[in-house]
């Protein structure tokens, strides 16, 4: 798990519950602890039945705590020990329980305060997020399905279950999310009432793939890593995230809307069907250029001694967008990629000048650690306005949020003209 800068010394409180489910806590707490935030571990008594204090102050290197009368280490002094549940509570942002038991669904449901965990939960004023772990019955259950519901009145984040097979045998819901993908929910937690909040963003990712016959097609090298990490980088800042993409291996960001398309064609609509109210477009994806004229019905021999393959020009995405965008308004800000293998500088410029671009991307993807699979990149953001801001090489969530930062002194200004924007900070 890489460092993720808006995870980076977030205080998270996680609760443990009695569930076979628990050791796939020591996973998430030990991923969130990589990913740079703090977390303080509560573990219930039913919970040290199937793991102990000690497995999450090993990965946490912090004290895992297991009942109101004992204290709390504060880096100055010992904290009272009928305050330490205040303690924990009120510097956290965000609670998050998983796996969390009927019994303790119920406690949080009805504020029932019989233990550390169920009394910090009290003293929180901060996002809870509950991640359900229990048999499919218990899960299927009028009782728990009310206090669920009891829970998400209040503002609580449900995560799961998942479906699958339980330690009984049975099949059905009642698995905990897997840890990172609680992660990417505990993201969207955290930044609700971030800086893009009320903003819709539509983010392209991956590549497209242009038939040849049944079994083979034209693409590119693009994995849809850089386009993932914007989707996942506008979800952090609050924003309502559509994410178009080609064919990857990718998870994809938990709460983003997800369109899955194969040939450029398919991309294009995708992205025109969805601009109407659009804030920000960032085209992070690598379409396919050409395609062939005509595609077999049936899979091409190897060994025709004839075979040639016509092709044409696939639609031009950006010119699409940046049409329409003069009619409609939408996007109010539209962000282009320039990979390039020669004449960086100068091949972006033109893009983002003929394509009507506020912001190009531009990338040489023959540098090393940049450009395709890699899990970094080494980019130069050009601007309408003429700025050329060159970026060292980061991991692509870092570049992502330098991108985010940049369109969002562009919302600003073009939100409330003739004020100043705020200074601008350090894209790196």
């Amino acid at each position: 798990m890489e460092r993720v800068p808006f995870l980076e010394d977030k205080h998270i409180v996680l609760g443990v519950t009695g569930s076979v489910a628990a050791y796939k806590a020591v996973i998430l707490a030990s991923h969130l602890t990589q990913a740079g935030a703090l977390v303080d571990v509560i573990l219930t008594e039913a919970a040290q039945r199937f793991v102990t204090p000690l497995s999450f102050s090993a990965v946490t290197g912090r004290p895992a705590y297991t009942t109101m009368w004992e204290t709390m280490e504060t880096g100055e002094a010992a904290m009272p020990v009928h305050i330490v549940h205040v303690g924990l509570g009120e510097k956290a942002d965000l609670l998050v329980v998983a796996p969390a038991t009927a019994n303790t669904i119920a406690k949080l449901a009805h504020g029932l305060a019989d233990d550390l965990l169920s009394v910090a939960a009290l003293a929180a004023r901060c996002p809870l997020v509950v991640a359900p772990a229990m048999d499919a019955g218990m899960f299927e259950h009028p009782t728990v399905q009310e206090n669920l519901a009891r829970l998400e009145a209040r503002g609580a984040l449900i995560v799961g279950p998942a479906e699958g097979r339980m330690a009984s045998g049975l099949v059905g819901y009642g698995r905990m999310v897997e840890p990172d993908a609680i992660i990417g929910h505990l993201r969207r937690a955290l930044g609700q009432s971030g800086p893009l909040a009320g903003r819709r963003v539509l983010v392209t990712a991956g590549p497209t793939r242009e038939s040849m016959d049944p079994v083979r097609f034209i693409t590119n090298w693009s994995t849809g890593k850089q386009g993932f990490a914007l989707a996942q980088s506008a979800l952090d800042r609050g924003a309502e995230v559509t994410l178009v993409t080609g064919p990857t291996n990718l998870a994809a960001p938990p709460s983003a809307k997800v369109v899955n398309v194969t040939s450029t064609e398919e991309m294009r609509a995708a992205v025109l069907s969805n601009l109407e109210g659009i804030d920000v477009l960032v085209m992070a994806a690598a379409p396919a250029d050409y395609r062939p004229v005509s595609a077999s019905a049936q899979k091409i021999k190897k060994g025709a001694a004839d075979l040639h393959v016509d092709l044409a020009p696939t639609p031009d995405i950006l010119m699409s967008v940046s049409k329409q965008r003069a009619q409609s308004g939408w996007p109010k800000v539209l962000v282009g990629f320039a990979a390039e293998t020669e004449n960086l500088i100068e091949n972006a410029r033109a893009k983002l000048n003929r394509k009507e671009l506020d912001i190009v991307v531009a990338n040489d993807v023959t540098a090393a650690g940049s450009g395709f699979a890699y899990d970094t990149n080494r980019v130069t953001l050009l601007d309408y306005m003429g700025g050329v801001a060159p970026l060292p090489l980061l991991s692509k969530a870092a570049v992502s949020d330098a991108i985010f930062k940049r369109i969002e002194m562009i919302l600003h200004e073009r939100d409330q003209p003739g004020i100043t924007a705020p200074e601008e900070a350090d894209l790196e």
